[in-house]
């Protein structure tokens, strides 16, 4: 069993290292494993929050439409048998909901509360200090200028981060997190808009 998921780790950090990954690679999952960490008795379920962390973005391609998905469905392939079903539904979930960052409704009381705090999590980038803020944007364009050209990316980018702001919703799940990270939050994306000019 260990053997097993032994492979599987090596497999993920070696789609994690793919040359075109500059944001969404290894430093990424590592800082939500130390998020989850520090607050890992929060959690009802944190070994499928951990599970989640690790498949959310094993498929990366910029600006295929089925990400999300298709790293979920890894998910089910690579884990099958190794860890309890009820595990695996609740990462899957929360794998499938980074594709739109809600929460879905209907989902039962504990795994809504993990997935809200897992979605925190996945951004809280954009609540981090200005340089760690700046280091996740460039990363970004890094992985999408390749795909779409400077002035695509510029516009396309730029649109998004109006949106986002012009939107009012929070950009945070958890109270806490709304508490501690939606003001800088807004204060980046509205840097980083300028910014695009």
């Amino acid at each position: 069993m260990s053997f097993c998921l032994d492979a599987v780790f090596a497999d993920l950090r070696a789609r994690l290292a793919e040359p075109h990954r500059h944001y969404h690679g290894q430093a990424h999952i590592d800082a939500m494993l130390a998020d989850l960490d520090a607050r890992r008795g929060a959690f009802h379920d944190p070994e499928a929050v951990e599970l989640a962390v690790w498949f959310h973005d094993a498929i990366y391609v910029p600006g295929a439409l089925d990400n999300e998905r298709a790293s979920a469905a890894l998910l089910r392939t690579a884990m099958a048998g190794l860890a309890p079903e009820q595990r695996l539904a609740a990462a899957e979930a929360m794998v499938l909901a980074t594709e739109r960052h809600d929460v879905p409704p209907g989902l039962p009381a504990p795994l809504s509360a993990d997935l809200a705090a897992f979605l925190d999590m996945d951004m809280a980038v954009l609540g981090a200090e200005p340089a760690a803020y700046d280091r996740y944007a460039k990363g970004v364009a890094a992985e999408f200028v390749p795909v779409v050209g400077a002035i695509a990316y510029q516009l396309g980018r730029a649109a998004f981060l109006r949106g986002v702001l012009d939107d009012r919703k929070p950009l945070f799940h958890t109270p806490a997190g709304r508490a501690l990270m939606d003001r800088p939050a807004r204060a980046n994306l509205g840097r980083e808009l300028d910014g695009l000019g």
